[in-house]
Formats: C-alpha cells, sequence, structure tokens
C-alpha cells in the first residue's frame, strides 16, 4: 500500500465466496431523461431476463471463462492505476470533474450528508463529493483494487475500504447516498451488488450511478467506438507508463458495448428494492441512473 495511508483497523468481511479481507484505511493528503410509470409494479427476482447479474457475458479475446474475468480485470486495475487519471482526462476531453459534480447534484446530494462511493478507484467521484458535502470526513470509499486505492488523490479524512460492490464490508445503514462513477460494468454480479446498495443506505436514501451507453443511432455509435476504441488506446499508447494501459482502455469500450440494456439495469434496480428509479442521458451517451431507498 502506498505510503501515506495509515491503516487504522482490520475486520473480516461478511461471508462470501472469495470475499477479500476488510481494510480500514484513513488517507491523509497534503439532458434527457426517462421516468418509469410510478403506478408499475416493481419487478421481481423471478423475473427472469429481466435481472442483470454478469453485467456482460464473458470477453475472451481477454480472459477465457468468466471465472478468469475477476482476477484479470483486478490485475489490469492494479498495474495500470499510476495512468488511470491522466487517460480518463483524454477519454472526457478534460470535462469529466464539472459532469460529476453536475450528476451528483442532479441526483441528490446536499450539504452534510454521509456518502458511500463504490468503485471509488482514484477518487475521481469522491472527490467532488466531498466539495458538495462540506467535510471529507463524511465520505467512505470503497475499491477491490489496492492499486487504484494507493494512487487515490483524495482530500484528508476520506475514509477507504477495500472490498467489492457484491459484499460491501460495512454493517446495514449509516449513508444518505451511495455513488458509483463508470464502474458498474466491472462488477461480477449486477443483482447482489444492488442488493448491498439498498443495504447500506439509510431510508431516503439516494442512489447514483454514472455510465456510458452506447449511442442509439449507427453513426453515433460508431464514432463513439471510433474514438473510445481507437483513438483514446493510441493516445494511452504515447503517454502512458505502463504498457497494458493502452488495452484496458480498448477493453473499456468492449464492456461499454457489451454490457446489459439500461432497460434491464433498470429493472435490476427496482427488484432490489428501490423506487423512483430513473435514468438521465446527455448527449445521447452518458447515462445516470438515478434511485432512492423508501423513506
Amino acid at each position: 500500500m502506498a505510503s501515506h495511508c495509515q491503516l487504522i483497523g482490520c475486520k473480516p468481511a461478511f461471508a462470501a465466496a472469495r470475499r477479500p479481507r476488510a481494510r480500514l484505511i484513513q488517507l491523509s493528503f497534503a439532458p434527457c431523461s426517462y421516468t418509469p410509470d410510478p403506478n408499475m409494479p416493481s419487478v421481481s427476482h423471478e423475473s427472469g431476463s429481466d435481472i442483470v447479474h454478469a453485467p456482460h457475458p464473458p470477453l475472451t479475446e481477454y480472459y477465457d471463462s468468466e471465472e478468469d474475468r475477476r482476477d484479470w480485470v483486478g490485475d489490469q486495475f492494479n498495474k495500470t492505476a499510476a495512468d488511470y487519471d491522466r487517460i480518463e482526462k483524454i477519454l472526457g476531453l478534460g470535462t469529466g470533474s464539472i459532469y460529476r459534480k453536475k450528476m451528483l447534484e442532479l441526483a441528490g446530494l446536499q450539504h452534510g450528508m454521509k456518502v458511500l462511493d463504490v468503485g471509488m478507484g482514484t477518487g475521481l467521484v469522491a472527490r467532488q463529493a466531498a466539495l458538495l458535502v462540506g467535510d471529507p470526513a463524511n465520505i467512505t470509499g470503497v475499491d477491490p483494487s489496492p492499486g487504484m486505492i494507493g494512487s487515490a488523490k483524495l482530500p484528508a479524512g476520506v475514509r477507504v475500504i477495500e472490498g467489492r460492490a457484491e459484499s460491501i464490508p460495512l454493517p446495514d445503514g449509516g449513508y444518505d447516498f451511495l455513488s458509483m462513477g463508470y464502474a458498474l460494468r466491472h462488477v461480477a454480479n449486477m443483482a447482489d451488488a444492488f442488493g448491498e446498495f439498498h443495504r447500506m443506505l439509510n431510508p431516503g436514501g439516494k442512489v447514483c450511478i454514472m455510465e456510458i451507453t452506447p449511442a442509439q443511432g449507427k453513426l453515433g455509435n460508431a464514432l463513439l467506438k471510433g474514438y473510445c476504441k481507437y483513438l483514446v488506446p493510441a493516445l494511452a499508447k504515447l503517454v502512458a507508463k505502463d504498457k497494458d494501459t493502452a488495452q484496458l482502455w480498448r477493453y473499456y469500450w468492449d464492456t461499454i458495448e457489451a454490457c446489459a440494456e439500461p432497460t434491464k439495469v433498470m429493472s435490476t434496480l427496482e427488484s432490489a428494492g428501490f423506487v423512483n428509479v430513473r435514468r438521465n442521458v446527455d448527449l445521447g451517451i452518458f447515462t445516470t441512473y438515478l434511485a432512492d431507498k423508501a423513506a
């Protein structure tokens, strides 16, 4: 772990297969929208194909099977963490921080709320959340990658826990707001993750999940694919420190293209118990899933 991290506690995660040991770390550093019919009944877990487990089929160009996916993805993020923020600025044309803050505000993040940022990565969402809530101590980040945690740039006071979205190593409740920034495609089981999100929130709590989704038109999607799968990785080869960074960003696009349809993601949120599930779309590709835990 990076030298600026101080280990202040450790406890086992809740029982689950291959679940990592929980490590609590204190980090110190000097539109268009869709709203479902409110009378429509929630989808149950028995609805079959409407409930998403694996977010996309195995991408065998990169790994052999679904069982291999988690280790491969984890290894890629650990190795390329130092390059992540640099390449993200290329992908987002330098506007990522502004957009993240805008979506957090849209989802209802307010001063004084306690926030759980799942799939925290290098802290791109957590930094904006800290600005909005007014106290970094109100932010807790969760991420499975020691490499990403070690590369995180966060204000003093933010807590970070090593853990996975499907088995968050924290007791029930305690948070008013849960965010996830562009990490939903990398979870092992979306239904399990949403169940954990619901468990972590206080009654009335809010969810904000930011993602990139394919464009609707063929031309728009071809342009997006060309940019994400070919141009960004080519630029990554020029500026990245790790040779695998370009491959990770090609994989990034492939997960976007293969990920479950937004309507099924929304059904899965409903099946986990969330209400007022809706989707905001900007520029036809930037999707934010919004939902509430009943008061």
